[in-house]
């Protein structure tokens, strides 16, 4: 319920656009309004009943003088005289000091007698008549004063019926009849003057009883709910400034006082916790320090190890070009009755050899790239006769798995300006896999278009058994291939899609792929169409490592 109320009020201050009140604000709005309403409900019931003394006394003096006004009647009886006094035709006694009673009998001039009375007059006998109850006391205001009307019925009673009887002398009367009654209208001056005196000391000891709350809620409200937590916000700043060693000495033998401990105890922890991360990040920094220091070794021993890859696969062409060589000849100037298998033997030393060779050549292209020895040499070609060469490099051993190959270049390609022997190793690796991969009687496409009016795209797609989602992101990293088993079906070293990806960085291009398992793969090649000396990424000062 008090979780509505609070989200009420907060709408309320939202749309009349005010601030939420401070804890003292709402505690001191809280207070006075239910200060006003105790004294409202205290000082309302004093109120009412002087009201209803004040209205009492009007009543007594209305009693008073219709008492009189039957003292009178009777006042020869009491006095031993033989006639009562008389009454005047509006049923006064003739007295001068009695104006203001107005007899009314109930006969048969009653109509005539009440239509002489004011209005408010009528009214009030016509209501004790029909109720039948014995007074009644209106006030009523004429030509801007107050009066009061009091009306009472009278009765037969045994004292009238000495009198009034079928024997005496007076009109008879039954028991307990209705015979008239007296209409008193006496000033209520005194009666205004006594209600405005009521409200007066009312509002006054209202108002003194509500400053006296005030003051003391506000001492209260200062000293038992203010100040803690003035001490607890000031130790909050001074903890927010970094201060960790303060502490809160809150006395209060009360929830406040557990509050601040509980404060204190989590700045304990906080210090403890702050000392622990103090340590940690020292040792961190130390490990850090080590193996910074470490990582400057690796790159030195791995500049080293590419240098050496670098030098040592440029003295492994030297010997393997010999044997190359050597096993041609063998294999031209064979003869004798082993001529068929010599021929045989040297065709498989010329084919490892050649595999051979293009290991080394890779390898020593891959050092020359993190070495940032590659050179470029830029030149114009056509896309579509490095592709159609491309086909050709190829056709034999698509020819041997009857693979379709279809090329696709469109017309709006340009000549293109940038290093064409890099970018046909990058095709010829992409090609290579896609024949090596892509199973008899499959297909392969390959697909030049423009990007945009700068860029071109040349991709490789085959219908072979695809790479699964988890082994696509290592396939561009180096010495890393989708099935790295030593009983896997196709040869290789991992070095050819790093190697493509290492060279298009250096034509300011990007290479990517795209494959679905068991349905085949597609990779691309994204080069700019011209390529200067201001758009060849310049040779790194701090070659990338190479994978162990």
């Amino acid at each position: 319920m008090f979780e509505k109320l609070n989200k009420i009020w907060q709408k309320i201050l939202v749309v009349l656009h005010l601030s939420p009140f401070s804890l003292a604000g709402k505690v001191r709005i809280a207070f006075g309004a239910a200060i006003a309403l105790v004294l409202l409900l205290a000082l309302t019931i004093p109120y009412i009943w002087m009201n209803q003394l004040t209205k009492q006394s009007y009543l007594d003096a209305g009693r008073a003088r219709s008492d009189s006004l039957l003292a009178n009647h009777f006042q020869t009886i009491q006095s031993g005289k033989t006639n009562l006094p008389v009454l005047s035709p509006a049923g006064t006694p003739l007295e001068p000091n009695e104006k203001d009673i107005v007899w009314i009998r109930f006969d048969k001039d009653y109509e005539s007698e009440l239509a002489a009375l004011p209005q408010e007059q009528k009214e009030l006998v016509e209501s004790l008549r029909r109720q039948q109850i014995d007074e009644a006391l209106n006030f009523t205001v004429q030509d801007n004063k107050l009066y009061s009307d009091y009306s009472r019925l009278f009765r037969a009673k045994d004292s009238c019926m000495r009198c009034h009887n079928p024997q005496g002398l007076a009109t008879p009367f039954s028991q307990n009849q209705i015979i008239g009654t007296a209409v008193i209208r006496l000033p209520a001056d005194q009666m205004a003057r006594t209600i405005f005196l009521n409200r007066l000391w009312i509002f006054f000891a209202g108002l003194i009883a509500a400053s006296g709350a005030i003051i003391a809620f506000y001492w209260i409200t200062q000293r038992v709910i203010l100040r803690p937590i003035r001490q607890l916000r000031a130790l909050a700043n001074n903890v927010a400034e970094g201060n960790l060693d303060i502490r809160s000495s809150i006395n209060t033998k009360d929830e406040y006082e557990r509050l601040a401990e509980s404060f204190n105890h989590m700045l304990d922890y906080l210090q403890t916790t702050q000392q622990k991360l103090r340590d940690a990040n020292k040792q961190l920094d130390d490990k850090i320090v080590e193996l910074s220091e470490r990582n400057i070794e690796l790159f030195k021993a791995n500049k080293v190890k590419g240098e050496f890859l670098a030098n040592m696969s440029h003295e492994f062409r030297t010997p393997l070009n010999a044997i190359l060589g050597f096993a041609e000849i063998l294999r031209e100037k064979s003869s004798g009755p082993n001529k068929d298998k010599s021929r045989r033997y040297s065709e498989n030393i010329i084919t490892a050899g050649k595999n051979l060779l293009a290991m080394v050549n890779d390898l020593l292209d891959l050092a020359k790239t993190e070495a940032g020895k590659m050179q470029l040499h830029i030149e114009r070609g056509s896309v579509l006769d490095l592709c159609d060469s491309l086909i050709a490099s190829f056709s034999v051993l698509t020819k041997n798995k009857k693979i379709k190959v279809k090329l696709t270049v469109d017309e709006n390609i340009p000549p293109i300006f940038t290093d064409i022997g890099k970018i046909r190793q990058i095709l010829f690796n992409y090609m290579s896999n896609a024949v090596k991969f892509t199973p008899e009687r499959g297909r392969i496409e390959i697909k030049a278009s423009m990007l945009d009016d700068k860029a071109l795209r040349i991709a490789v797609s085959d219908t072979g058994c695809g790479i699964e989602p988890a082994d696509q992101p290592k396939l561009f990293q180096k010495f890393r291939q989708a099935d790295g088993s030593i009983t896997r079906q196709t040869a290789g070293t991992g070095l050819g899609l790093a190697l493509s990806k290492e060279l298009a960085t250096l034509l300011a291009g990007s290479v990517g792929m795209q494959s679905e398992l068991n349905k085949g793969s597609t990779f691309w090649l994204d080069i700019p169409i011209t390529i200067g000396r201001e758009e060849a990424p310049p040779a790194p000062e701090n070659p990338p490592q190479m994978n162990q």
